[in-house]
């Protein structure tokens, strides 16, 4: 009887040989003869029906997915820190395998301390044991997820000052001889070394990518004074000086002649990156913050481990080949610095971009807004509509002034609550002509049912319910002061703040549990039939469907994009069950038959990381097959 998924993750708990992580378990083969027997016949079943040939010495166990992958490592024994070869990834819940083939890679995985996948009785068990305290002395295992892939390691090994023989055993760079391995002996700079700053900045025919996003908010709407702090040659302060904005600019080269003036928004644009120093890097941004009255806009250059690698190692960053310097960040540790730095929160609005907000009145309404269901609610039409109060003085007043009615009551079906006079630009015109704003809402009610307000009001306290749970996620502290608008939200919603956090934490601590992240996805799915759904793994849908899903997927969600920022380039969301990521796929051109992914972005929830994979140039983009399935309603 084959087994189910329940049945292998309790033999997976059973083993005990190998080197287990918390989502998988590797042995060598040498030892799977202490398997439970029902994993034997498993494996040995798979390797005949799939008549699995290319040798394997490693097989890696899931412990999350109903997987198991073989792993070639052709130097296992030979090599100390020995490189992958290929990989035999088996589905057992798609019945479907994966090869990949890393025999051309320059850059593959490699294993590290080989004694944690064999018995202790293993022929090299020692050496092996050896060769880890080696690693171990010379600090080479801090920092292990940055060490996993051959050029990482070339490069922490160049760090330390070290080498690698021709068996992959550690040397002292000093006593390196021509049987060394290429590229291992490290580079070295002098501190005095000179930059050439000024080749950094760059000319551009669009606003940079910061500055889109000041427009895309509405920043740009002429009612705040903004500094481009190191506008480098100036393109958007062209560009915006061109719509009649207030903008001021400064560059330390391009336009030192430039002012820094106090103003309500400051972009930093792609600066603190180009700064070798690191204390002038931190002086700027301080400088910077402090010139800022309502929001600084700070942005880095972001990049992994495998770019970073080709360039030569400076400081705390690299050496361009244009003798510049980039101190490249991952996202998470580009947020650290900042609020590190500032002590402020920094909010992500996109790759390498963060808001910090000096009015924390503005931030709150800045964060409510981006959880705002933008809800496309019937058009009203006040024709020939049959009432239950032909004569009534409401029904009259809405009759005669449609337009002013309808406006009044989508704001009202927008926020889920009769707006406070303050909050309806024309509500004397609806005071004079009924009363209150409450008569008014009555009267739209007894004349257009009461459905749409019923739904408007269930939404918008899901929207305030995402909003504190990521305020919980993101550890903000308890603001002192709040607007005025979301006072009225929390005393119509939740009657108090503290309830209102009560169900927020509630909710949040519900997206830890794997088994309630699939079982609303299953309920979201049986509802809505959109995307591609894989059982017991993953759902891909349409970004634009996001705020269509229940509470507990939207802050699921919600807690990986408050890692990355702004999400609006992507158009496919994946929400993996089980693993603690959320996926961003973007394409070249969603309009085409078969788009081709030219972006990905994996966010790890669990890690607090984000692994960014770009399309094109050595990797053929992929296309999207069977795209019909993503369309708003799909043919039949």
């Amino acid at each position: 009887m084959p087994l189910d998924f329940q049945q292998f993750k309790a033999l997976v708990k059973q083993v005990e040989i190998g080197k287990s992580l918390p989502d998988a378990i590797y042995t060598h083969k040498s030892a799977i003869d202490c398997y439970p027997q029902a994993l034997l016949q498993l494996i040995g079943n798979i390797l005949r029906n799939l008549k699995i040939q290319s040798p394997w010495n490693i097989i890696k166990l899931y412990k999350r997915d109903f997987k198991l992958t073989f792993l070639s490592y052709p130097r296992f024994d030979e090599y100390a820190y020995p490189e992958l070869n290929k990989s035999i990834t088996v589905d057992l819940t798609q019945l479907s395998h994966r090869t990949a083939d890393y025999s051309s890679s320059e850059n593959p995985p490699i294993l590290h301390r080989k004694e944690c996948f064999v018995r202790s009785d293993y022929p090299h068990y020692h050496e092996f044991v050896a060769i880890t305290a080696e690693g171990e002395t010379a600090g080479l295992y801090q920092q292990t997820r940055q060490i996993g892939f051959k050029k990482h390691w070339h490069k922490k090994i160049i760090s330390k000052g070290l080498a690698l023989t021709a068996t992959g055993r550690l040397l002292n760079a000093n006593k390196a001889t021509p049987q060394t391995i290429p590229g291992t002996t490290p580079k070295t700079m002098p501190d005095d070394l000179h930059i050439d700053r000024h080749l950094t900045a760059i000319e551009r025919n669009k606003l940079s990518a910061p500055i889109q996003t000041l427009a895309k908010n509405s920043y740009l709407n002429g009612n705040f004074s903004i500094l481009d702090y190191g506008c480098g040659k100036g393109d958007d302060k062209r560009e915006l000086e061109a719509h009649g904005l207030d903008i001021v600019a400064w560059d330390p080269v391009h336009y030192p002649e430039g002012e820094r003036l106090s103003s309500q928004i400051v972009n930093l644009g792609f600066v603190i990156n180009v700064i070798e120093d690191i204390k002038e890097r931190s002086d700027t941004l301080c400088q910077a913050s402090k010139l800022s009255q309502m929001l600084l806009v700070v942005s880095a250059m972001v990049a992994g481990e495998s770019f970073i690698s080709q360039f030569v190692p400076y400081k705390d960053g690299v050496i361009t080949s244009r003798n510049t310097f980039q101190k490249y960040y991952s996202q998470g540790e580009l947020k650290s610095y900042i609020e590190h730095t500032l002590g402020q929160n920094a909010i992500a609005v996109g790759q390498g971009i963060f808001y910090v907000f000096k009015d924390k009145i503005k931030e709150q309404d800045y964060l409510l807004g981006r959880q705002k269901n933008q809800q496309q609610w019937h058009s009203l039409s006040f024709k020939d509509k049959p009432t239950a109060d032909q004569t009534g003085k409401v029904t009259n007043a809405i009759k005669r002034h449609p337009e002013l009615f309808a406006d009044f009551y989508h704001l009202t079906l927008d926020i889920g609550r009769i707006p406070a006079n303050q909050e309806f630009e024309f509500s004397e015109d609806i005071r004079h002509l009924v009363g209150s704003h409450k008569k008014a809402f009555d009267g739209l009610q007894r004349l257009y049912g009461q459905d749409d307000f019923k739904r408007a009001k269930r939404q918008r306290k899901e929207d305030l319910l995402v909003y504190f749970a990521l305020a919980l996620f993101e550890k903000r502290k308890t603001y002192s002061k709040m607007p005025e608008s979301l006072k009225r939200d929390i005393k119509s919603f939740f009657d108090v703040y503290a309830h209102a956090t009560e169900l927020a934490t509630t909710a949040l601590f519900s997206v830890g549990s794997a088994m309630v992240i699939e079982e609303a996805a299953i309920q979201a799915w049986q509802q809505l039939k959109k995307g591609e759904f894989n059982a017991h793994h993953s759902w891909v849908i349409k970004r634009v469907w996001i705020n269509q899903l229940p509470l507990v997927l939207r802050i699921y969600i919600g807690c990986a994009t408050q890692l990355y920022g702004d999400i609006d380039n992507f158009e496919l969301v994946k929400i993996h069950f089980s693993s603690g990521k959320v996926s961003l796929m973007r394409y070249d051109d969603w309009n085409k038959a078969v788009p081709l992914l030219v972006e990905r972005v994996k966010i790890k929830l669990r890690e607090q990381d984000i692994d960014f994979f770009d399309y094109g140039g050595d990797f053929t983009p992929p296309p999207l097959e069977g795209k019909t399935q993503y369309y708003s309603d799909n043919p039949k």
